[in-house]
């Protein structure tokens, strides 16, 4: 299939190169692996936002920032979480972050690359990461929020209109996502393996029976801020896709 054009903003605070999460100190065989990001699938051309109804409320989503930080991937032999010193050689960091991602929205679908990074060959069967929000008082977090003041304590972003209306829905949302690759990402030689993150944007600002909400009665303190949290960190899956169409191989 033939790679859909994308055209997409994707910030990344620091080109890190790949270390493995081992105290070892032993070499290891080096791969690749490139980090990608889906809204939707590929589609033909569409506006540079995305519009979404439910028969009475419209909402357009002009721009969706989400900041991650500890993007690991862990090998399919251990039974470890990655995160912590524990786990030995069973992880392979991505990116240590935190790192602001602009989410694409309109041009033709797909998925668009993020950064990529060497890695450890081999087979590996979950992506690990925190949606987090930076502290401007953490000293691993200072770089990141004088680069991104407006991120401090907020790791989630969206602007748009509902019903006509414009709004700006934040979030500090602190959560570790455990996604499991099925099947696993085997990764060998040289040629990168493309991993996509997809984010089912349709699902964040919905009820259970589908219904639009307002991401304004999302917002801290408001009605429909657990709601939205919870669709939030329910709408991430992630797999193996060669080619970048945003849907499982």
């Amino acid at each position: 299939m033939r790679r859909p054009a994308i055209s997409t903003t994707i910030t990344v605070l620091a080109a890190v190169s790949l270390v493995a999460c081992s105290d070892s100190g032993s070499p290891s065989t080096d791969g690749a692996v490139n980090f990608n990001l889906a809204t939707r699938s590929a589609a033909p051309a569409v506006a540079s936002t995305m519009a979404l109804a439910d028969g009475t409320n419209t909402l357009v989503i002009d721009r969706i920032q989400l900041v991650l930080r500890e993007i690991e991937l862990r090998r399919s032999a251990s039974a470890s979480a990655c995160g912590g010193s524990e786990h030995g050689d069973a992880c392979e960091k991505l990116e240590v972050g935190p790192v602001l991602l602009d989410l694409p929205l309109g041009g033709a679908g797909g998925a668009a690359r993020s950064f990529g990074v060497t890695v450890a060959q081999g087979t590996y069967d979950e992506v690990e990461f925190e949606i987090h929000a930076a502290s401007d008082d953490d000293a691993s977090d200072a770089a990141f929020v004088q680069a991104h003041p407006e991120f401090a304590r907020v790791s989630v972003k969206v602007s748009g209109s509902y019903n006509g209306t414009a709004f700006v829905y934040t979030s500090d949302l602190n959560a570790e996502q455990e996604i499991g690759l099925d099947p696993p990402l085997t990764i060998a030689g040289s040629t990168p393996t493309e991993l996509t993150l997809f984010v089912d944007i349709d699902r964040w600002f919905r009820d259970g029976a589908g219904t639009l909400v307002d991401p304004g009665s999302a917002n801290a303190g408001a009605v429909n801020e657990n709601l939205v949290r919870a669709n939030i960190r329910s709408s991430l899956r992630a797999f193996e896709d060669e080619d970048h169409d945003g849907s499982d191989d």
